[in-house]
């Protein structure tokens, strides 16, 4: 697991003194809209300070969260940044924990650097909780993340391209997979493209039934999941606290509020026996 980042103090840093890390998870687009960051900056200046602990050259800093915010700074021609130095170095894994924890809480990664960074935590420590503990993302998320390597490359360009969510492509890849000893790869796209307009229950829906009849054309199954669910809407009254527990359940998981409550109840009536 990740070792704990205590901070020595907070200080300007020469920009000619920083080299960013090679933990940093943020790889694509890091220029893109950068004019807008350093006009902001030149207005109102540094709200937030980038984090650094010391290099391996002497004299040098690795920056650990906050790259955009420096090449802001070298845009504006300043020579020096704010930032908070780290009590001790810290390895490449542990840099690219804490640039995945500021990054979610500044809502800035992708689906696509959040599974590379999490699949190269979970390489490094073979265990799904030390990678939800070091970067605050829940065991459930990582777990999806980290299955994304299992992927055929078809559907990990969609995740890529951002026209499908990872655990739609689990799930497209799981039915397309049912009673073959390869996956077709022309079904998993199909299936991958028409469950991400289904709901959850429909998804979970399609992919029993392939497993169940696997000898069922996928066309016919789509049809099924979209007609044969039976869905009974419930309505229930909840107090503030519970209903804010729900949202930040929802969003964590990244699906709709009627899908988190669905599969919390769906756990809750497992864990009693009353749902095999």
């Amino acid at each position: 697991m990740a070792e704990i980042a205590e901070v020595k103090d907070v200080r300007e840093i020469p920009l000619d003194d920083l080299v960013v890390s090679k933990g940093q998870v943020r790889v694509k687009d890091v220029g893109k809209d950068i004019e807008g960051l350093a006009e902001s900056i030149r207005v109102m200046g540094l709200l937030e300070p980038i984090v650094v602990c010391e290099a391996d050259k002497p004299g040098k800093y690795e920056i650990l969260t906050g790259q955009r915010r420096f090449l802001a700074h070298k845009m504006l021609k300043k020579r020096t940044i704010r930032a908070v130095v780290l009590k001790n170095r810290v390895d490449e894994m542990t840099a690219k924990a804490i640039s995945v924890t500021e990054n979610l809480i500044r809502r800035d990664l992708s689906q696509k650097e959040l599974i590379d960074a999490c699949t190269a935590l979970y390489k490094k420590y073979s265990s799904m909780k030390a990678v939800a503990e070091s970067t605050g993302l829940s065991p459930s998320v990582v777990s999806q993340y980290v299955k994304y390597d299992r992927l055929i490359p078809q559907l990990k360009k969609l995740v890529d391209q951002g026209q499908v969510d990872i655990k739609v492509a689990l799930r497209a890849q799981d039915a397309a997979a049912a009673g073959a000893e390869a996956v077709d790869s022309s079904e998993a796209v199909k299936l991958a493209q028409e469950m991400g307009q289904m709901s959850g229950v429909q998804q979970k829906k399609l992919v029993k039934e392939r497993k169940e009849n696997p000898a069922v054309p996928v066309d016919e199954a789509i049809e099924g999941a979209k007609t044969g669910a039976k869905v009974t809407q419930v309505i229930v009254t909840l107090s503030a606290d519970i209903h804010k527990s729900l949202q930040a359940f929802a969003q964590q998981e990244g699906v709709p509020q009627d899908d988190a409550a669905g599969t919390l109840i769906e756990e809750g009536l497992q864990l009693k026996g009353f749902l095999g």
